[in-house]
């Protein structure tokens, strides 16, 4: 470790910081104020998107219906991004003209992009073509995001609007995605696109070039829509690349100053969420409890990742090598170990799964911190929109620990948190290690599971183990070190994310729906505070220990089995 590595790490967490309130009431005057700002420009295409959708007057929803709508939004979007890959070779903007994806491959694709997930089983300048990048990939990184935005409003609306309130039921699923694109994704996109383009990022529809190497050797030369592509992939916490190389290839990401950008996109919004979410309460401390929250699990990832990072690896650390840099195997040296660590960490803290190093390279203790944040449920400041219902979920479960330790019913914001709640609540928390370990166990004992494999041992074990956890965890990075591209593994890791996404965001609405209907009861002696730094604490504590308990047998017989056989010298 280095105090230059450090400074950077502090600065970019002192410009998240910093960006949390002036976005977060940004992001409240667009989804809760009387008057969206922009109202000339920007309000006039959100009314020409309503009139098209035939919503002059929308009206609110219910959770049913808003889930309803969500749901078949969703499907739509999977239909349609299939097709377009599947006819990508008779379609316009294939300038290689690249044949169409196979239909598992198709599938697994179609899923990954709708789900916010990203997942990438193909290279992306070799399997689709510009169009399907733009009118397929790139769209649902619009949609998905916005999709995630409107059901952690609708949760938020649901704990804090109270039976007769002016504004009835949790909103309207088609208005907050309208909003969530044309107010927020879409001008900051535009923005950023034209300051990458600036950097270095390539922005084109120019075939692919055909060159000679100082060698003499031919070589070809991707080219292509990268720069409007990059800015919503991590804005949107989506996280997949134009190329197969991601945020490590020099197209898209060419500078350390364009990789600082990227990383503060990506975590710009879920942090101002909390912001907004303390102005829906009335009660500013509601929402800075809940980022001290994710802060604190954000910054023992970093932490954890920096300091095995800052030692060798064990397959070099016997070779005569220069070693005080650290780890450098799988990264870029123009970026070095602590952007590395940072991007990872911030990476899978969110959903958004764009890596600039290789995972898979990482030491066995800083390859677990990604693996950890994934699987702590996408709450540690998590995708956009679900890393605040899922932080919120464990609020509820924090509050209901909290009152049974009191021997109170436990409260929420003057609402009551009974068993109805706590069954979803649960069920949220378990429908992620079901599917996670579930297939993580299938695929290790089952030949056509083992045969993508390109390591065996404990390290294999993670390999599978990252890959259903990304994909449950709609966060879509690899280890890199697994052949996914099998219609096992592409049917199998699609329907994880299926389920990974629209069977937790069920429960999550139910809760909404619940929570909505409900009669405040004033405070009393008994009332948990959970505006506070023991509130913050608490949460951090249930969340390491449902975490722990669920994953820690299998992170054993991985990563952590693996750090003690490095240490032993033996790799795998």
């Amino acid at each position: 470790m280095t105090l230059h590595g450090w400074l950077q790490i502090i600065l970019f967490l002192l410009v998240i910081a910093a960006l949390t309130k002036p976005l977060g009431i940004y992001l409240h005057r667009v989804f809760e104020g009387e008057a969206p700002p922009l109202r000339s420009s920007l309000g006039r295409c959100e009314r020409w998107l309503l009139r098209c959708c035939g919503l002059r007057q929308a009206p609110a929803q219910s959770w049913k219906e808003y889930t309803a709508s969500l749901l078949l939004f969703s499907l739509l979007g999977v239909v349609v991004t299939y097709l377009i890959q599947r006819l990508q070779h008779v379609l316009p903007l294939n300038p290689q003209k690249l044949p169409p994806p196979t239909q598992d491959l198709a599938f697994n694709t179609a899923v990954s992009f709708t789900t916010n997930t990203n997942w990438q089983s193909y290279g992306g300048e070799t399997t689709m073509s510009y169009l399907t990048q733009m009118a397929g990939l790139a769209w649902h990184n619009f949609t998905s995001a916005a999709a995630g935005l409107g059901v952690a409003l609708a949760l938020a609306r649901g704990l804090v609007r109270r039976p007769g309130d002016k504004a009835q039921g949790l909103g309207n699923f088609w208005v907050d995605v309208i909003r969530s694109i044309v107010y927020v994704l879409l001008p900051i996109s535009v923005i950023f696109t034209l300051v990458l383009v600036s950097q270095g990022v390539i922005q084109n529809f120019s075939p692919y070039l055909h060159v000679s190497t100082v060698e003499g050797a031919a070589q070809v030369i991707p080219m292509g829509p990268v720069a409007s592509q990059e800015v919503i992939k991590e804005l949107g916490t989506n996280g997949g690349g134009f190329f197969n190389a991601n945020s490590a290839h020099p197209f898209e990401n060419p500078t350390p100053l364009i990789n600082f950008i990227e990383m503060v996109l990506i975590l710009c919004i879920p942090a101002a969420l909390t912001y907004t979410f303390g102005r829906m309460t009335g009660n500013q401390k509601q929402g800075w409890a809940i980022f001290v929250a994710m802060l604190v699990l954000l910054l023992a990832g970093i932490t954890t990742a920096y300091t095995s990072e800052s030692h060798p690896s064990a397959a070099l650390g016997g070779l005569p090598l220069a070693h005080g840099p650290g780890n450098l195997e799988g990264k870029e040296a123009r970026l070095g170990v602590a952007n590395s660590v940072l991007f990872a960490a911030v990476t899978t803290g969110t959903s958004c799964g764009a890596v600039n190093s290789m995972h898979d390279s990482f030491n066995p203790m800083a390859g677990m911190v990604p693996l950890v944040n994934i699987e702590l449920s996408e709450v540690v400041f998590g995708g956009v929109g679900a890393g605040l219902y899922g932080m919120l979920i464990f609020v509820l479960l924090s509050v209901f620990i909290a009152g049974l330790m009191v021997g109170r019913t436990p409260e929420y914001l003057g609402k009551k948190i009974e068993g109805k709640e706590m069954k979803l609540a649960m069920l949220y928390v378990l429908i992620f290690p079901l599917f996670v370990l579930g297939f993580a166990a299938w695929a290790a004992v089952a030949p056509y599971g083992t045969s993508s494999l390109s390591n065996g041992g404990p390290h294999g074990l993670s390999e599978i183990l990252y890959a259903f956890s990304s994909t449950a965890g709609n966060n879509g990075s690899a280890f890199a070190g697994l052949n996914a591209n099998t219609p096992w593994w592409n049917v199998t890791l699609g329907l994880t994310m299926l389920f990974g996404r629209f069977f937790m965001i069920v429960p999550v609405m139910a809760i909404a729906g619940m929570m909505r209907d409900k009669q405040p009861v004033p405070a009393g002696p008994g009332t948990f505070p959970t505006h506070g730094l023991m509130f913050a604490g608490l949460l951090v504590a249930v969340i390491l220990i449902v975490g722990a308990l669920t994953f820690f047998p299998a992170l054993s017989l991985g990563p952590v089995a693996e750090h003690y056989v490095a240490r032993a010298g033996k790799v795998f």
